[in-house]
């Protein structure tokens, strides 16, 4: 086993990133995290076929939730802060599922079940909170209304269990109906996070692609952000979306620009607000 890192680094937190146990780096990519001067990550489970799993029932999402659980435990033991799953369904699984032969509304069910699922590990302590979201890609309008049904159900679930909402959408820089919808559900727009952000973003919590012009923006913001990295951990594709090392060294350089105060925001106020983890305290508890 890997001996915990006893780093003096300040927190930093990539809210986005996923390790693959199975085909990927997996804990290496958390070692190569920490060793940046990274200290919390909250890790996203891959897409079920990521796994060699054509999803049928509920048993068939938890191949990939499991992975993620356990890849994230076997992480944190390598970072001086502390690591969290977040759990759900890809939104691009309704195109896999409708060009398999499934209808957009039976797609839409097996959806949800799977986010039922993914709720279960977020009420037992296993899954800090739950992933849904809508294609970020042109398709029907009766896929886009079945999309929309999905991530209706992952609000109200977030609502019902008390946890954050990530989202996998479009782009663009106006969500403030999809918060607005959230909060019909129940669910505080704040608990809303639009994952693969800009810099500026109207409606959910942006987690900002630490891209600097990008990460200027939402750090002259004054507003709530975090920052990440989508790290897909594929060998096909390494260092995509961006690498691990990527989210401390860009807040290395925002410290050296000045941004102290929007890095406490990013990395310690926002991550409290939204999902209620204390990221100093986790951070001083691993020190002892």
């Amino acid at each position: 086993m890997q001996e915990r890192s006893t780093s003096t680094s300040r927190p930093v937190l990539d809210n986005h990133l996923h390790l693959d146990p199975v085909n990927g780096r997996g804990v290496e990519a958390a070692e190569a995290f920490a060793a940046a001067g990274g200290t919390h990550l909250l890790v996203l489970n891959k897409p079920s076929w990521h796994y060699a799993v054509d999803v049928a029932d509920a048993d068939d999402f938890r191949v990939g939730f499991d992975h993620t659980i356990d890849v994230t435990r076997r992480a944190a033991e390598v970072l001086p802060g502390d690591a969290w799953p977040v759990l759900g369904v890809h939104p691009a699984l309704i195109s896999r599922l409708v060009d398999q032969g499934m209808t957009p509304a039976k797609a839409c069910d097996l959806m949800q079940v799977g986010l039922d699922v993914a709720a279960e590990y977020v009420a037992s302590g296993d899954a800090l909170a739950i992933k849904s979201g809508r294609p970020h890609y042109d398709v029907s309008d009766d896929v886009w209304d079945a999309s929309n049904s999905v991530m209706g159900h992952a609000f109200s679930l977030g609502a019902d269990h008390g946890c954050a909402v990530q989202l996998h959408t479009e782009g663009g820089e106006d969500f403030t109906a999809v918060a607005e919808w959230a909060e019909q559900s129940g669910l505080p727009r704040e608990r809303v996070i639009k994952h693969y952000s800009a810099g500026r973003l109207s409606g959910p919590i942006p987690s900002v692609l630490a891209d600097k012009d990008e990460l200027v923006r939402a750090a002259e913001a004054g507003e709530p952000f975090m920052m990440e990295t989508d790290f897909i951990d594929d060998p096909d594709r390494p260092g995509a979306v961006l690498g691990p090392k990527t989210v401390p060294r860009r807040t290395a350089w925002l410290r050296e620009q000045g941004y102290e105060a929007a890095l406490e925001i990013a990395h310690v106020e926002t991550p409290k607000s939204i999902y209620g983890i204390d990221i100093r305290g986790t951070l001083d508890e691993n020190r002892l």
